[in-house]
């Protein structure tokens, strides 16, 4: 074999070795990708049946129910406009509560029941820091004496 064929071959594999490799990258990469849907979405059929998704909004007063073992959780979430009840089963983050924002992660069954894999819980956006709000309220400002300390 010539030095220009091997240069060649060694040029066409390497070509056909990036294209494997790229499509290995995408096909893992659409595997992994998960959409945000509110309830009034996932009720008007924008999102398949059995298809992993996430679903956010508020969680809605009155709606969570625990069963005995504390592991398997139904409540509702609502985007103030349509309301979608969620069954999950683990442990359920420490700012969970009724009122706050969830994200949960899962599948939509039939019947309209969101089947959660993992649940996130958000706190609220205007939260800030007692500081924070005392200095804008124009109160003084004293750090602690920890903060005082070198």
């Amino acid at each position: 074999m010539k030095a220009r064929h091997k240069r060649l071959a060694i040029v066409v594999i390497g070509v056909v070795g990036i294209t494997v490799a790229g499509l290995f990258v995408t096909n893992a990469f659409r595997s992994n990708l998960v959409f945000f849907y509110s309830p009034t979405e996932v009720l008007e059929g924008k999102v398949a049946v059995d298809k992993t998704f996430r679903i956010g909004g508020l969680v809605e007063k009155g709606s969570v129910r625990r069963a005995p073992d504390g592991l398997k959780v139904d409540f509702i979430v609502t985007d103030l406009n349509k309301k979608i009840p969620v069954h999950y089963e683990g442990i359920l983050p420490d700012l969970f509560r009724e009122g706050q924002g969830v994200v949960a992660q899962g599948r939509l069954q039939t019947g309209n029941v969101f089947v959660a894999s993992e649940v996130l819980a958000k706190h609220d956006e205007k939260y800030m820091p007692p500081e924070a709000a005392q200095a804008l309220k124009g109160g003084a400002y004293a750090p602690s004496a920890e903060a005082k300390k070198p």
